[in-house]
């Protein structure tokens, strides 16, 4: 989610170049601004540059590094209420050689936001197919990547159109029908049989509401400042309205299971990442989709929640290229015998 601008001060004060009261008074002042820097500062840094490309009259905003080369491309699919650049931690790890796509899901940051999108995991496939049509992305297989909500998409995507991907993975994603709820979802539940939607825990509208959420998707318990937690707030606060419409979109009976109904038609190498101390999705869905796609790995991180990809950054992208590399040599040795 937002746990990576929890570091911004040690980065943003020794780097930014930015004379230091200015930088007080950014902090005090305009957090939420401050935070827009942050991620300008990354992308450029990491040589992620941003473009946009349209279906008719939709527009998809999306990042990239490199150039499409031998080794497959790598789509990357963000979370729910995210955006592309909550990849700028991973990409931080990841090869300068890849050809890297960081896309803003739909109706997320400069991607599109219609009332008349098709909000359910089937209708986001569809844009995100629609997306790499756009890009030629699919002119050869490449590899998949989703976490959380993006996880589920990018797991239904690999079942839905399988020759477009060459292999997938799949950090803590949802979809999955568990025969137990946890407490997050027990919680969910209680909101809906109340009508207090207007509480869901991952759309926080205040700075303790912020807090309580940073807490339920990390295993890693951060002081954050209050004005950071503001600055959060002030960011996602114009966005809550669709937030909402989306979460409970994704949660009823059309969207909630899809990735679950659908495993079983995944045929491609596929790599499962997931927090041991997973709040949000528990950490037993692993082994259902260990049991239901046949070339399945499994990778459980210890001292680690939801937001894996901003806990254990190095570890995430150590783990994406290992398997990336695996899959990709044993294709060209395929090709060579």
């Amino acid at each position: 989610m937002d746990l990576d601008v929890v570091n911004m001060f040690v980065i943003a004060g020794g780097t930014l170049a930015i004379p230091i009261l200015a930088f007080v008074a950014s902090f005090l002042l305009w957090p939420s601004a401050l935070i827009r820097i942050y991620y300008w500062y990354w992308r450029r840094t990491l040589g992620m540059q941003v473009r946009y490309v349209h279906h008719e009259d939709y527009q998809f905003c999306y990042s990239f590094r490199g150039r499409p080369g031998h080794k497959p491309s790598i789509l990357m699919l963000h979370g729910f209420s995210a955006h592309k650049d909550m990849w700028l931690s991973v990409v931080k790890f990841l090869p300068k050689n890849l050809h890297l796509v960081c896309v803003d899901m739909p109706g997320h940051e400069g991607t599109t936001r219609s009332s008349l999108d098709d909000l359910s995991i089937d209708g986001q496939v569809k844009r995100i197919h629609q997306f790499v049509e756009c890009l030629k992305l699919n002119k050869k297989p490449f590899h998949l990547i989703g976490t959380s909500m993006g996880g589920h998409v990018a797991g239904v995507y690999a079942a839905y159109y399988p020759s477009d991907v060459s292999s997938l993975c799949l950090v803590c994603p949802a979809g999955l029908q568990y025969s137990t709820d946890n407490q997050f979802v027990q919680r969910l539940k209680e909101l809906q049989d109340s009508a207090a939607m207007q509480k869901i825990p991952l759309i926080p509208s205040t700075p303790e509401e912020m807090s309580e959420m940073l807490q339920l998707c990390s295993y890693v318990r951060f002081k954050v400042p209050q004005q950071i937690l503001q600055g959060l707030v002030d960011v996602r606060i114009p966005h809550n309205n669709f937030y909402r419409k989306l979460f409970l979109e994704i949660i009823n009976e059309k969207s909630r299971y899809s990735l679950h109904q659908n495993m079983d038609k995944i045929k491609v190498p596929t790599q499962i990442i997931w927090g041991k101390q997973d709040q949000v999705l528990d950490v037993s869905g692993a082994d259902m989709l260990a049991k239901s796609i046949a070339n399945c790995q499994v990778e459980l991180l210890e001292n680690c929640g939801h937001s894996v990809v901003m806990e254990r950054p190095r570890k995430t992208a150590k783990l994406i290229i290992d398997f990336f590399t695996s899959v990709h040599n044993a294709d060209n040795n395929k090709k060579l015998d």
